[in-house]
């Protein structure tokens, strides 16, 4: 009985990877779990130039779920190599950095500077908003995706990890896009735009208006998604949103996923992937399967 997973080529020990932005470098979560369990890490994502994030709330509690409004923040890609990646080589898990950018230029650098490291995934998170075109993130339409799809892998040789945002046009024709560009793996949903309004005060709660919504309340659509663009790509898909458990996990899986991301059940608690590690291993024990693969894409 394996939990191993492949996804393009690259071997993890299990489908569990610590979601982008919930998790940090790992740091501040390894006394209370064992960081060699996991299947991987996506990085906090990084750019090129430091960001010191947005202003004002950046964490609002909602019915089954948080809305976030971080803004990136981040140390820049130089002081992750510099200081973050040699701690993180420590582990067994991959090691995926998650590459954001504000434009085509920040993102060809970027990756450049990641290529050099001894990693076999980058996820390129194409949700940024690119301030040379309005604002619109990357991954709202199949030409921009594509684009920037096609610029990073032009410049580096490390699997690509595309991370699609829920809020595009057409999320299965963008996927097709990011595939036929040379994206090796998907990796879907980000979070939701969505608003929240202080009534007493009569404004918004989050300065820059909306922000992103994640947790179980998104889980069904999210599940929705990755069905649909597992059925129409023929790359691996990591699936996230609003897992919290063993079973939610499964869910994803069920629909055709390779691996899973958890973000939000980190926050509330911090050894929720090992739990749902554990579990998983007793579900494949309890039912007499060999693997994953037995279950995967059965919906």
């Amino acid at each position: 009985m394996s939990l191993s997973v492949n996804l393009a080529g690259i071997e993890l020990q299990n489908p569990i990877i610590a979601a982008s932005g919930t998790f940090g470098f790992g740091r501040e979560f390894s006394p209370y779990l064992d960081l060699n369990r996991l299947g991987a890490i996506s990085t906090k994502g990084l750019t090129i130039v430091e960001k010191p994030g947005n202003t004002g709330i950046r964490i609002h509690e909602t019915p089954s779920g948080i809305m976030n409004s971080i803004g990136l923040q981040n140390p820049s890609i130089r002081v992750f190599i510099e200081k973050e990646y040699e701690n993180l080589k420590k582990y067994k898990m991959e090691i995926i950095p998650n590459l954001g950018g504000n434009n085509l230029e920040q993102y060809i650098e970027g990756a450049k500077l990641l290529d050099t490291l001894d990693i076999n995934i980058i996820e390129l998170n194409i949700s940024c908003p690119n301030v040379k075109e309005g604002g619109m993130a990357f991954g709202m339409t199949c030409e921009a995706a594509g684009k920037v799809v096609s610029a990073v892998r032009k410049v580096t040789n490390k699997k690509l990890m595309v991370k699609l945002s829920p809020n595009a046009h057409n999320l299965v024709d963008v996927s097709k896009e990011c595939e036929a560009n040379g994206a090796d793996i998907l990796s879907l949903v980000n979070t939701f735009n969505a608003l929240a309004v202080d009534v007493d005060n009569r404004k918004a709660i989050f300065d820059n208006i909306t922000a992103g919504l994640s947790g179980p309340c998104i889980r069904p659509i999210a599940v929705r998604m990755a069905w649909e663009v597992c059925k129409s790509v023929n790359i691996p898909v990591v699936g996230m949103g609003g897992i919290m458990n063993y079973k939610d996990a499964l869910e994803f899986i069920m629909v055709g996923c390779s691996a899973v991301q958890v973000g939000t059940a980190n926050f509330i608690n911090p050894k929720v992937m090992i739990e749902i590690i554990d579990d998983l291993e007793n579900y494949l024990k309890k039912n007499k399967f060999s693997s994953l693969e037995e279950i995967r894409g059965i919906i």
